[in-house]
């Protein structure tokens, strides 16, 4: 092939590479960012697609449910990770038990109490089947939003900024974002490779798994959805963005964290220095990187296939535990007094925050550790600003036990489950404190 011919299709790849970024990129952020009205409603246009799934195939959406929950609770057994861990065995046999409850729900076998409009028919049509839906549909569009270097592009301007404020190197930028756009358990799986490679130190893999690492957009709106937020969606995401952000930058600089070593997997891996870039040198060089990055991404629809695929897998491995754990925490509040006992923990907080229904607030912020929806169910009919900061706070604290925990301790990061539940406390006081009058000023 001639130089003029390479060059030729040269411009011809990059001005088609520059078409994807902006269209694929473009359509991502309409999907997940801009509201739209349907039916009078207003929404985006993900939250759309799952109400008209859930409203036209009802009978096919319990069934779709009912398979992901049988095929998530036998998945350890045929793969024999089960037995990895005590771990393992445990939230395995939650599995089971999420399977068996499924079926108690779909068939109405048991007492009342479990199955209940209350509880477990709540938990089942209010969270299950929402989650059920909404994690693959947008896992699979998500591929649109983080696929074709849109976070690239805005990784390089903020590289500038994570060592100072997140004490992690520049590269995690781009890792912090896809953690909290795409999900917790890609997130964790970037994160655990980039430990192993020697591109992040003990210290900075536990920042990024237990500071960005949270649910995804389509958890969010599950939330938003569950507790009419929906119009008011952009301020509800950005606010949680920026909480989980800010405090991040707190929990880096306080125990356990700010005490763990900085010792590497093994050898450590030079990043390019990108400081000295300015002005349309640093353009050239985001507009390089989001290139490279189109470039090495497949074609869209197998883009969108493998994140479906991948989507699909997280589904199966949370929903079952979703479901028993998430049923067990919503009795142990319905019948029991244990969480009014532990919410007297954050109850002097949010009473002094004035949140509306302090207590409420306080017993939903306790109840979060076992399973990040919950809070939500907890303060359905509360006063919107309540709903708000319960919303937010749910997604900002990112440690819970019926999915992140064993998805962080099922890494090659060091983190005991110790630290994770003092983590979780810290992020819990401090999303509370950082979010409180974001809301007051804003609704």
């Amino acid at each position: 092939m001639s130089k003029v011919a390479e060059k030729s299709q040269s411009n011809s790849n990059n001005f088609f590479n520059g078409v994807k970024f902006f269209v694929y990129s473009l359509i991502g952020i309409i999907i997940f960012f801009v509201p739209i009205t349907i039916n009078n409603t207003s929404s985006i246009l993900l939250d759309h697609f799952v109400t008209w799934i859930s409203q036209t195939l009802p009978l096919l959406t319990k069934i779709f449910i009912m398979l992901i929950i049988i095929a998530g609770a036998i998945y350890p057994f045929i793969k024999g990770t089960w037995k990895r861990s005590t771990v393992d065995i445990i939230f395995s046999m939650f599995k089971v038990l999420g399977l068996i409850i499924g079926i108690m729900i779909i068939f109405n076998i048991g007492p009342s109490w479990l199955l209940n409009d209350k509880t477990g028919q709540y938990v089942f049509n209010f969270l299950v089947i929402p989650v059920g839906i909404t994690v693959p549909a947008g896992g699979a569009v998500l591929a649109l939003l983080v696929g074709y270097g849109l976070l690239e592009f805005v990784g390089v301007y903020a590289q500038k900024v994570m060592h100072p404020i997140w004490k992690t190197p520049g590269r995690s930028a781009v890792n912090a974002l896809a953690s909290f756009v795409a999900s917790f358990a890609v997130g964790l799986l970037i994160t655990n490779k980039e430990y192993k490679e020697g591109k992040f130190t003990h210290k900075q893999a536990v920042i990024i798994a237990t500071g960005f690492s949270t649910v995804t957009v389509a958890f969010m709106i599950v939330i938003a959805k569950t507790l009419n937020l929906m119009t008011i969606w952009n301020l509800y995401f950005w606010t949680t963005l920026i909480v989980t952000a800010a405090v991040t930058a707190c929990t880096v600089r306080i125990w356990p964290i700010r005490n763990m070593d900085d010792s590497y997997y093994d050898q450590p891996y030079e990043e390019d220095d990108t400081s000295h870039l300015k002005g349309m040198e640093k353009l050239r060089f985001a507009w390089s990187k989001a290139m490279e990055a189109v470039e090495a991404s497949p074609n869209v629809v197998k883009n969108i296939w493998l994140n479906l695929k991948e989507s699909l897998f997280m589904t199966m491995s949370i929903l079952p535990t979703i479901l028993s754990i998430g049923l067990i925490c919503l009795l142990l509040a319905q019948y029991t007094v244990i969480f009014d006992y532990i919410a007297y923990i954050f109850y002097p907080l949010t009473w002094l925050l004035h949140i509306p229904e302090a207590f409420l607030a306080a017993k939903s912020s306790a109840i979060g550790i076992t399973e990040m929806f919950l809070p939500s169910l907890i303060v359905v009919q509360a006063p919107l600003i309540t709903k708000f900061i319960i919303a937010v706070t749910s997604v900002s604290t990112i440690i819970f036990f019926s999915a992140s925990v064993p998805s962080m301790l099922s890494t090659d990061i060091p983190i005991r489950i110790r630290d994770l539940i003092v983590i979780w406390f810290e992020r819990t006081v401090l999303s509370l404190i950082i979010v409180t009058p974001i809301a007051f000023i804003f609704l």
